[in-house]
């Protein structure tokens, strides 16, 4: 019988794998001209969505005290500024080959760690914050770029079906 923790562990957890699967094979079928459209009009184009969940899973590295940023570059592109603000973004077979690098890492990371860590607090928050908000642990950073995750997965969906 598994404790509650191990649980909650386990099903984070296995939102995020799913999460990621779905989108890389979306990002995987997706061509670099699919990728150069827009998800909407005026919206953000695919190859901005590919950088910017690197960038933003890349950043998760540090947050939750695994390893350093593996691209801090992308930030300053995918991050910082909106989509169209950068006139030359990387290739797109450069942003998915970080996007699995990006990935591989922090699946590596997340099974190394005991469910005891992940309710540990994450690096931007304070001990003495964390005290009186234990919720801001590392678990809870995965459950929210899940979301994140899901809701991009979302808009992308929107280049296939063209």
């Amino acid at each position: 019988m598994h404790n509650r923790e191990d649980l909650f562990v386990k099903m984070a957890l296995d939102a995020w794998t799913s999460y990621i699967k779905r989108t890389d094979a979306l990002f995987q079928a997706l061509s670099n001209d699919e990728l150069m459209n827009e998800v909407a009009p005026e919206r953000n184009r695919g190859i901005y969505l590919l950088g910017h969940l690197t960038c933003v899973h890349d950043r998760m590295l540090p947050l939750l005290g695994l390893e350093n940023q593996r691209h801090p570059d992308l930030d300053n592109i995918f991050h910082d500024v909106p989509d169209k603000s950068v006139p030359i973004l990387p290739a797109a077979a450069e942003l998915r080959n970080y996007w699995s690098e990006v990935n591989e890492s922090l699946e590596k990371h997340f099974e190394r760690l005991s469910p005891i860590e992940w309710f540990q607090k994450h690096a931007a928050v304070s001990a003495e914050d964390f005290e009186k908000e234990p919720h801001r642990n590392r678990l809870n950073v995965v459950i929210n770029r899940t979301n994140h995750l899901a809701t991009h997965f979302g808009q992308l969906i929107f280049l296939k079906s063209r």
